[in-house]
């Protein structure tokens, strides 16, 4: 005979699983903040910024900040693999992060 499954222990290991992804993109996204030298903007402007990008329709526009943003991934991965062993992700080097968000302003 089969041993029944344990539904409750099954859904509580996927709402742990869960809150453990949400709770990990959060800290990506709190690394990617700072990595980009946001942090450095008062809060109610990053948030403007943010709410501004997410509103628009402006598939010329989007496409310009999604190159951009792959540039500057592009260039973390560089810097990031001549640093060595660190490959938790793109906020790794600080400095080299607001240097490329400096140069793309330029």
């Amino acid at each position: 005979m089969r041993k029944p499954r344990d539904y409750d222990s099954e859904l509580k290991a996927l709402d742990e699983k869960a809150r453990m992804l949400k709770e990990r993109r959060l800290h990506q996204l709190g690394e990617l903040v700072v990595a980009t030298g946001a942090d450095s903007l008062p809060v109610e402007q990053l948030a403007g910024v943010l709410l501004a990008a997410a509103e628009t329709n402006d598939a010329a526009a989007k496409e310009g900040w999604r190159k951009r943003g792959a540039t500057f991934f592009q260039g973390s991965r560089k810097a990031r693999g001549s640093a060595g062993s660190d490959t938790r992700g793109a906020s790794t080097n600080h400095g080299d992060a607001q240097s490329t968000q400096r140069q793309g302003r330029a």
